[in-house]
């Protein structure tokens, strides 16, 4: 059997990219035969893109309701570049993205390490510095996502674009993130909502998962100051036309993001 090499892969991924083209597939030898493989060539794409180590990570499919939505059987996590991630407020340009989309999500930022390997919900808590609303901006540039399959979905990060972020909040324990409700707007109208229980039963479940997955291992575990975006409460919501996205999980802060 030939090879995988991520490397390759992460090239042929920045290529469609700049030529704006679709990501159907990646046959093999090029394209990933695993998730281990997949993560291998994600990480070769940070290398690519001056973004190793990253600025955080994103979860993605953590709700049934994503899981149905991109026809996968269980979570599936991408590295954010710092260039990538933004502060509530942010204006960025629709015509910068490919057919963008925005996602309801709870974030975290880590205040300590968290090694790759097998994590509980506790050991996941106790790394926890803040958490906060985020508003995560997909990009949907694939075709038939069977087709594609999981291992090169994970090589391209997962749909992700961008992220923003509300002010965290440091004094976070005494609030119960499975009940927090999270609800998207669109200019001004209701699009989506949720609860923080959404997410694999319990937020910081979908942080554990992390430690543990192979992208963490790839990227030779989570580190402190890194932003961890735990999933969305809701499905996406694709923008044809600009717009101003809110997204709100009562009490922690507002995060607005402003897609000129």
């Amino acid at each position: 059997m030939t090879s995988f090499d991520p490397d390759r892969a992460a090239r042929a991924l920045l290529d469609l990219r700049a030529a704006g083209a679709r990501l159907e597939r990646l046959d093999p030898p090029l394209g990933p035969r695993s998730e281990t493989e997949g993560a291998a060539a994600q990480r070769a794409l940070a290398r690519r893109l001056g973004a190793d180590p990253p600025a955080g990570f994103k979860v993605g499919a953590t709700a049934r309701t994503m899981q149905e939505y991109l026809g996968l059987s269980g979570p599936a996590a991408g590295f954010i570049a710092a260039s990538g991630l933004h502060a509530s407020g942010a204006a960025l340009r629709h015509a910068d993205f490919t057919r963008p989309g925005v996602e309801c999500e709870l974030a975290v930022r880590l205040a300590r390490d968290l090694p790759p390997a097998p994590c509980t919900r506790e050991q996941a808590a106790e790394a926890v510095g803040a958490v906060m609303a985020g508003i995560e901006l997909v990009e949907n540039r694939y075709g038939d996502l069977k087709a594609l399959g999981t291992p090169a979905l994970v090589a391209d990060r997962v749909f992700h674009a961008a992220a923003v972020l509300g002010a965290g909040v440091e004094a976070w324990h005494g609030l119960d993130l499975a009940t927090l409700p999270g609800r998207m707007t669109v200019d001004g109208a209701p699009v989506g909502e949720g609860k923080g229980g959404d997410l694999l039963g319990h937020p910081l479940e979908c942080l554990a998962w992390l430690a543990g997955s192979e992208v963490a291992a790839a990227f030779g575990g989570l580190r402190a100051g890194q932003v961890v975006m735990l999933g969305s409460v809701t499905p996406p919501i694709w923008l044809d036309t600009p717009a101003t996205v809110s997204v709100t999980f009562p009490p922690l802060p507002e995060v607005r993001l402003r897609l000129a």
